[in-house]
């Protein structure tokens, strides 16, 4: 016996509550507005070593609420060609309040930042190693695992963010960088560069690595996840309180699919909202079961297919989760303007898929198809991020 149209429409309209109701107890949950936003860093090379400096700024967008920071420690990791046990890191951190006195033993008092104000701290790290060892020839990466707590009404967080601080980069024309490949009416030239992180400026490695090699006609192309970490949209999964949704959703997952924890959906959930990706995951198991695959990632939004979870980027990404770009058109278009050449941000990986995720006016899409399916870049620790592509 069918049902009647008003026990349906009764249905449709509890479940549309529901949906309500979900997202707004999401927007509603108490968070921190503060925003930990790294500032300029230099490395100098000392007689014994080196030393790097550079501060970050702690802000509080929100009008009225007021945050403390009790705490701030800094946990530095070094990457490296060879064993880096032998370095020795000497660390110090200075507060920077606006409103108050350094103290002489660099202690960190419980700072209030209050409503659209801000604060800051002064880090200093110096890198040594015994016997004279060349930490040149030894190092290349500094990761700053930055630890910092909230203190306020929504209780207390304990928040971590990481800088990436290159301390060896290639040069330009590097004789034993990847040369130019043959491809299918086209020639590929992959790029290498140093590990990109939020400290680099996009324009400026662009032209830095491309200096000299581009012609009318070329096509550059970026990596969507190395734009993505010099755009700061990756974070570390202990900053994720994942919720029953995210909990219970993410095991209908394939279990390679970065969806498949807790940490990895919440975080589409944080970016989308609980209503719609609930609903995205009813329409698309519904219509999965008459034949109709993939409108769960049509429907939960375009960082469906973004998110990649940790292992699934180059260390030390690789215990983050990292969203994919923002607004990869608009930054296509300004390089493309500097440059001089088409620009795309694109997916690619081993299996020969090939996804555009952006382009600058003009850009030959079907040529990027043929040139990128062999996955010039790699899927590695290449550090070939750019990948500049030449009609034949």
């Amino acid at each position: 016996m069918p049902l009647p149209v008003s026990f349906l429409l009764v249905l449709l309209l509890l479940l549309g509550l529901g949906l309500v109701v979900l997202e707004l107890r999401h927007r509603l949950r108490p968070a921190s507005p503060l925003q930990l936003l790294p500032g300029s860093f230099q490395v100098r090379r000392r007689a014994q070593g080196l030393e790097i400096t550079g501060e970050v700024r702690i802000r509080n967008p929100h009008p009225r609420m007021e945050v403390m920071v009790p705490e701030i420690t800094v946990v530095p990791t070094l990457l490296g060609r060879s064993d880096v046990s032998q370095v020795r890191h000497e660390l110090q951190i200075t507060p920077l309040h606006p409103d108050e006195e350094a103290r002489p033993d660099g202690y960190w008092a419980a700072y209030i930042v209050k409503g659209r104000k801000s604060t800051a701290a002064h880090i200093r790290l110096n890198l040594t190693a015994p016997g004279g060892l060349d930490l040149e020839s030894v190092l290349d990466t500094l990761w700053m695992d930055i630890h910092w707590v909230n203190y306020g009404p929504f209780g207390r967080l304990q928040r971590r963010q990481g800088i990436l601080l290159p301390l060896q980069r290639p040069e330009p024309g590097d004789p034993a960088a990847p040369g130019w490949r043959e491809g299918e009416r086209c020639r590929v030239l992959p790029v290498r560069t140093h590990l990109l992180g939020v400290l680099d400026d996009p324009l400026a490695v662009l032209q830095r690595y491309t200096d000299g090699l581009l012609q009318p006609g070329d096509v550059l192309t970026i990596g969507e996840t190395p734009l993505a970490v010099i755009q700061g949209r990756y974070h570390h999964p202990s900053t994720v309180e994942p919720t029953f949704l995210a909990r219970l959703l993410c095991r209908v997952f394939h279990p390679t699919s970065s969806l498949a924890t807790a940490c990895g959906l919440q975080t589409l959930i944080d970016v989308s909202g609980p209503a719609r990706v609930l609903g995205a995951w009813v329409v698309g198991t519904a219509l999965k079961l008459v034949g109709s695959k993939g409108w769960f990632y049509r429907l939960a939004g375009e960082q469906a297919r973004l998110i990649d979870d940790i292992t699934g980027t180059t260390p030390p990404y690789d215990q983050t989760i990292v969203l994919g770009p923002d607004q990869p058109a608009a930054w296509c278009e300004r390089m493309a303007a500097a440059l001089g050449v088409a620009v795309a941000v694109v997916d690619v990986n081993d299996l020969g898929r090939v996804k555009v995720l952006a382009a600058s006016g003009g850009t030959d899409e079907d040529l990027l198809m043929r040139a990128l399916r062999p996955n010039p870049a790699g899927n590695a620790n290449e550090r070939t991020p750019l990948v500049l592509v030449r009609p034949a």
